[in-house]
């Protein structure tokens, strides 16, 4: 699944209510301004991803892809 995230809205939100959902194990990549100087990728389940970004402002476009279920 490929989640395209507004600079507008709050990451942190969208990943917690995937973890609600999908669950806390869910492998997940975020990438943050991928086509500029300062490209950011994320890896790991949904947890450790919320946990990197949740400490701060996270500006950018952003794309979610969220791996398969079981």
């Amino acid at each position: 699944m490929i989640i395209y995230e507004s600079p507008y809205r709050y990451l942190v939100k969208l990943l917690e209510q995937l973890m609600e959902v999908l669950g806390e194990e869910r492998q997940v990549s975020v990438s943050r301004e991928i086509s500029k100087m300062h490209a950011e990728t994320v890896r790991g389940s949904l947890r450790e991803v919320h946990t990197h970004f949740a400490g701060g402002e996270v500006r950018g476009e952003i794309v979610v892809v969220l791996s398969g279920g079981e």
